[in-house]
């Protein structure tokens, strides 16, 4: 996992890498703006390969629209993003296209096309976007489906599951096109409380078998879990990164620990 020492000279979110491995993706100064109202400014960050980043802070501060940049549904007006060395070019679609393929993004309402059975939506990515042969393509969406207990949906539609099953079906698809980073956006936001714990379940599945991933939460217990690395955003800054162990436990900032003690369950002391 990516060391979480921080330093002084470094813009925050930016840290050494102990193995002095290239990170598998890195932002320098980026910028974010809807008209006059900047969303994120001048935020720098790395990620490292297998590591586990999350991005919390309260609503408005920049985190979904910040994953949404690391996939190029939002441009930039300002900064840099480089996937595994490599500049992406600022706010260029066919790039992106591309990129889509090793970056992989799962939203809060599935987006998994209703006219499609299961096993439809799955291949659809990996055999006309990556061009691969649909007898591979079937043999690992038979395993990915066995390992979410969901086999036996792979000929139903969408609206025949319930939302934790589409949530599921959802990072699958995401899975099969073999990403190299996987963004994860609110993903239980929108499912009952009862459907929650199927899909962070399976997303703490992927961290111990060393996914990287960036999630943007509200599940506090989850966060604390999952994490590697926490990064606290507020107005489209980066307050603080640390450990999560550390930022669950001795916060820096008191802005963090306010945000702590909000998200606290009612009546814990």
């Amino acid at each position: 996992m990516a060391d979480n020492t921080r330093t002084t000279t470094a813009p925050v979110g930016v840290t050494p890498n102990e193995a002095g491995e290239e990170p598998l993706l890195s932002v320098r100064h980026l910028r974010k703006s809807y008209g006059d109202h900047e969303v994120l400014k001048d935020v720098s960050f790395d990620v490292h390969r297998g590591q586990v980043l999350v991005l919390l802070g309260p609503s408005g501060s920049g985190k979904s629209t910040l994953i949404r940049c690391l996939n190029g549904l939002e441009t930039i007006q300002g900064g840099e993003i480089r996937f595994k060395g490599k500049v992406v070019p600022n706010n260029n679609e066919r790039a992106w296209r591309a990129l889509r393929t090793e970056i992989g993004m799962v939203f809060q309402s599935y987006d998994l096309f209703p006219n499609l059975t299961v096993a439809k939506n799955i291949e659809l990515g990996p055999t006309k976007v990556q061009k691969r042969a649909k007898a591979e393509v079937d043999e690992q969406m038979d395993r990915l489906l066995r390992d979410v207990q969901l086999t036996e949906y792979k000929n139903a539609y969408p609206r025949e599951l319930s939302g934790g099953q589409k949530q599921r079906i959802a990072i699958v698809r995401a899975l099969a096109m073999n990403p190299e980073l996987m963004l994860f956006d609110e993903v239980t936001a929108s499912l009952d409380p009862e459907m929650v714990r199927e899909v962070l379940e399976l997303m703490l599945r992927l961290a111990k078998r060393h996914m990287t991933m960036i999630v943007v939460t509200h599940e506090m217990e989850f966060a604390r879990r999952v994490a590697d690395t926490v990064m606290f955003l507020e107005n489209g800054v980066i307050l603080e990164r640390q450990s999560g162990d550390d930022f669950f436990t001795h916060p820096a900032t008191d802005r963090a620990r306010s945000f702590l003690d909000s998200m606290s369950p009612v009546g814990d002391e």
